[in-house]
């Protein structure tokens, strides 16, 4: 998911994704563990999605406190 996609969503919706993400990332690590895994990039890029959405979520914190 690209950062512009995450930006269109509200903060609700980034915080799902957020814990989305993360199952996934779970799940990518125990196919690994049991070597199920078809693709370990597929790792890479969770973990990039992951911190996408922290980056967008810490931005929209931070503008509030300037607000």
């Amino acid at each position: 998911m690209k950062a512009k996609e995450l930006h269109d969503l509200s903060t609700e919706e980034l915080q799902k994704k957020l814990i989305d993400f993360k199952d996934e990332l779970f799940r990518l690590r125990f196919q690994l563990a049991t070597q199920q895994l078809e693709n370990p990039m597929r790792i890479r890029d969770v973990r990039k999605n992951i911190a996408r959405t922290q980056t967008v979520l810490r931005q929209r914190e931070l503008e509030a406190q300037k607000a």
